[in-house]
């Protein structure tokens, strides 16, 4: 018989008038991962911040909520102190903004142990060391005294579940812990804290909207759309015999289909030889050491109206080769774009050229100005390149670049904080196309997008592609999109080719065993 460990009866969360979770009810039993899954604005994350009173003060928080026999309703600030971190550990979606980017790591979890469990000095960095180990960071005495932006987002992320377990809790809250990780590290962080869960008898809260994640590692689902609970079951059971149709929505959701028809294989761009190399810092009173290569020698071509996707995991060198070929970063070798030498470019000519080189990031958020409307965001680039476009056309060209991209002509007088995600990269992309490019950098445009959002801007995509006859160069460690977006495929790793080729050939039958690692951890259903 299951034991319940985190229980909670009619959850009903509200900021002021507006109720963003209505009547939640759901356990967590002792040893089992509770999968609580759906879009982004379901309520996941305000439902478990809720259940631990960690929302802001206009939250008001109703219903029953039990961990173990703690009634946590009515415990006070100071019961909440002792549970929060001891009882209850918790590991957040991004840490680099969860950890001190002014503390060491050995420093900020050495802080829990002391305010928990009294443990300084010595036998605090010891348990610390032991805790890294815990969770297979390799140099774990070196780590301690190591600053957060020195380490990757795979051990960023194993730090934060040291610092979640030092004080072995009873339950584990993991809020989208792997959403912006390749896919080989997501598999292991998500190996690692089931051994974890076993290991210590946890029961484990598991946010998420990733189906094929929640399918490999949780025990039971909960479905939520606008604050309610859809449905609730065993995974196998859920999965297989679906009964609300917002569930067979997000089943449905995963991107398919096939890139758009290329007509004419003509060469835009052709790379000979493109490669990256830093300078290492030179130690005092001893050589130089040799440059590190980002990138290594590689060659390749994008066909008019072709996809090129780009994969691998961080560090790669992805990003690196790109800003490369777009002369936005150091690099060396011949680039040939549209029968231009545009290695061989500088000043003027450069800049001219840029207009036919767009760039959509990774994170819309970030690359758009939050002091700027979507009309002067969309319309800047434009206003660059063609200065003596009078106001009256340049209007228009937003209007109907907004309407390109699915957007209302309204939400030119709006900022970019008023827009979801998905409507926020459809803001990037209309600012990219309103040039009317002919090759389009596409830096992980779907990786912190929702499926069925990542699903439209997929389609989205491929229609202005096959309207337009834009190239993409498509970078993304999503086999899945990458799958539904690209004709050929670069496998990348530690910025050498590892093979290249068709992208339905590759994925399906791939020659490398990194590739066949790569296949592996994404767990691509079957191509349609």
């Amino acid at each position: 018989m299951p034991e319940p460990l985190l229980r909670l009866d009619d959850l009903t969360i509200a900021f002021d008038d507006v109720t963003v979770v209505d009547r939640l009810s759901i356990t967590v039993n002792r040893g089992e991962t509770l999968a609580l899954v759906g879009e982004s604005g379901s309520g996941k994350s305000v439902s478990a911040l809720g259940a631990m009173s960690l929302l802001p003060p206009n939250a008001r928080i109703e219903g029953r909520r039990r961990l173990g026999d703690t009634d946590l309703a009515g415990l006070s600030e100071r019961g909440w102190r002792g549970l929060r971190g001891s009882r209850v550990g918790f590991v957040f979606q991004e840490p680099m903004t969860s950890l001190n980017p002014l503390h060491p790591i050995g420093k900020q979890i050495a802080e829990t142990l002391r305010l928990h469990q009294g443990l300084t000095g010595k036998a605090a960095r010891h348990r610390t060391r032991e805790l890294l180990e815990q969770v297979r960071l390799p140099r774990a005495e070196e780590l301690l005294d190591a600053w957060p932006h020195q380490i990757s987002g795979g051990q960023r992320q194993r730090v934060m579940i040291a610092m979640a377990i030092a004080n072995e809790p009873e339950l584990l809250i993991a809020d989208e812990p792997t959403t912006a990780l390749d896919v080989t590290v997501q598999q292991e962080i998500l190996a690692l804290l089931a051994e974890l869960r076993d290991a210590h008898g946890m029961g484990m809260l598991f946010i998420t909207h990733d189906l094929n994640l929640v399918r490999r590692h949780a025990d039971r689902i909960c479905v939520m759309h606008h604050g309610q609970v859809q449905e609730t079951g065993a995974v196998d059971e859920v999965f297989t015999r679906p009964r609300s149709p917002y569930t067979r929505l997000l089943m449905d959701a995963e991107p398919s289909g096939r890139p758009a028809a290329v007509e004419n294989r003509a060469p835009l761009l052709q790379a000979r030889g493109v490669g990256v190399s830093f300078q290492r810092p030179k130690r005092l009173f001893s050589r130089r050491p040799p440059p590190f290569e980002a990138v290594k020698p590689l060659d390749l071509t994008v066909a008019l109206g072709e996809t090129l996707g780009i994969v691998g995991e961080s560090g790669s060198g992805k990003t690196t080769l790109a800003l490369a070929l777009l002369r936005l970063g150091q690099g060396r070798g011949e680039i040939d774009f549209d029968g231009a030498r545009l290695d061989r470019l500088t000043g003027n000519d450069l800049r001219r050229q840029r207009r036919s080189l767009q760039v959509v990031f990774q994170d819309p958020y970030g690359s758009l100005s939050p002091r700027l409307p979507v009309f002067d965001i969309v319309s800047e680039g434009l206003r660059f390149h063609q200065p003596e476009l009078p106001l009256a056309e340049v209007e228009r060209r937003v209007r109907d670049t907004l309407r390109e991209v699915g957007l209302p002509e309204a939400c030119a007088s709006r900022y970019p904080h008023e827009f979801s995600g998905g409507q926020r990269q459809r803001i990037a992309v209309a600012r990219a196309i309103i040039l009317e490019p002919r090759l389009v950098v596409l830096d992980e445009p779907t990786s912190a997008l929702d499926r069925s959002v990542q699903k439209q801007l997929v389609e989205l995509l491929r229609d202005l592609q096959a309207r337009r006859r834009l190239s993409y160069l498509f970078i993304s460690h999503d086999l899945a999109v990458v799958r539904a977006m690209a004709h050929r495929i670069l496998v990348l790793k530690d910025g050498e080719v590892m093979e290249q080729g068709d992208c339905r050939q590759v994925l399906e039958h791939p020659t490398s065993d990194y590739t066949r690692a790569l296949v592996a951890a994404a767990g691509l259903a079957p191509a349609d």
